[in-house]
């Protein structure tokens, strides 16, 4: 099974996602550099992987060398078109991944994306294979600050795909708390894929504290 990408501090407590599972897309990683901590883009290194899920590939590549990069993926395998999408990332690529979330066939690409700066917040880059053709953007919506789903929030979001669940996990500050020492526990937002109007939306599915 594809190996999720929590850092140990997260990966202590799973929580389960319903669906059934997909199959696992490989992916080939470029040894990271980490011959200097001074920044989180440096420690990062450049970011290089080739992943494949049912006949298609997606190449992404990022110079991970400031606190904007640009960002590249280039498809193979479409019927239609496979042109590559550059487009700028807010901070580090950390993760890649290809999934299945809808069942439908058609591949997804996650990409994971983690801001400069002590809240590491994270973000997410994500485009759908249209019936196998072309590629359309999956759009996650931002919760509004006022939202349930959102209070205690300071940033060190981490993705992952589980099952046909994308899972969002970050630690919950209360008041006092500093950012090294959050002690709330954890929050766990779980979307599920569904068409839009314009692409495709992860729309929340659940909402789970630990």
């Amino acid at each position: 099974m594809k190996p999720i990408h929590f850092s140990p501090l997260l990966a202590a407590i799973l929580l389960s996602a319903c669906g059934t599972p997909q199959q696992p897309g490989s992916a080939t990683p470029a040894p990271a550099d980490t011959s200097s901590a001074n920044s989180m883009a440096s420690a990062a290194g450049p970011f290089d992987q080739t992943l494949e899920l049912q006949g298609i590939t997606f190449h992404v590549s990022s110079p991970n060398d400031s606190s904007i990069n640009q960002l590249t993926i280039t498809p193979a395998g479409l019927e239609i078109d496979n042109s590559p999408i550059v487009r700028e990332a807010d901070g580090t690529i950390t993760g890649a991944e290809v999934a299945d979330l809808d069942s439908n066939g058609s591949p997804e690409l996650y990409v994971y994306v983690q801001s400069a700066g002590s809240g590491s917040y994270g973000s997410l880059i994500a485009y759908a294979a249209n019936n196998r053709k072309s590629l359309s953007e999956i759009y996650l919506p931002q919760l509004p600050e006022s939202a349930d789903e959102l209070k205690g929030y300071m940033g060190h979001d981490e993705f992952a795909v589980v099952e046909t669940t994308l899972v969002r996990r970050f630690p919950v500050y209360r008041a006092g708390d500093t950012n090294a020492a959050p002690s709330g526990g954890m929050r766990q937002l779980q979307y599920k894929l569904a068409p839009g109007e314009a692409g495709w939306l992860l729309k929340l599915d659940k909402v789970v504290e630990s």
